[in-house]
């Protein structure tokens, strides 16, 4: 789970790289969910993270903090296909609306997400990983 965990957490620092540089693509991007199976979709991988991050916490460097991220990541997958289809639409139409200044901090608060859980999940200096 922990490889998982870091895979996933790499992908949400790439992801929010490409939004503080293109607010535009990521929001291209997030439109790609604004469909029923696209709401399943978003939330079975936050599900995923909300899991692997939960597992993998007792061996990460802040175990405390990334239970904390599990856990309100595994409630946000929970309440993903809740949101319904037109919710979503508005809510990225108001995110749009706040313009590339808000996606570029939106976007750099992902970056940083993806870049402490994946820190915190490589091996401590002189560590010995096991296979």
């Amino acid at each position: 789970m922990k490889a998982i965990a870091l895979i996933i957490s790499l992908t949400l620092a790439g992801l929010g790289a490409l939004g503080s540089i293109s607010p535009k693509r990521l929001f291209l991007l997030a439109r790609e969910f604004e469909n029923p199976i696209g709401l399943l979709f978003a939330a079975a991988l936050r599900l995923m993270m909300g899991t692997a991050l939960l597992s993998s916490a007792s061996v990460s460097r802040i175990s405390g903090v990334m239970r904390i991220f599990g856990a309100l990541t595994f409630a946000t997958g929970l309440i993903t296909p809740f949101i319904g289809v037109e919710r979503f639409r508005r809510i990225l139409a108001w995110w749009h609306a706040l313009g590339p200044s808000f996606m570029r901090v939106w976007a750099l608060s992902i970056l940083g997400f993806g870049t402490l859980t994946a820190w915190a999940l490589t091996p401590r200096r002189g560590e010995i990983v096991k296979g």
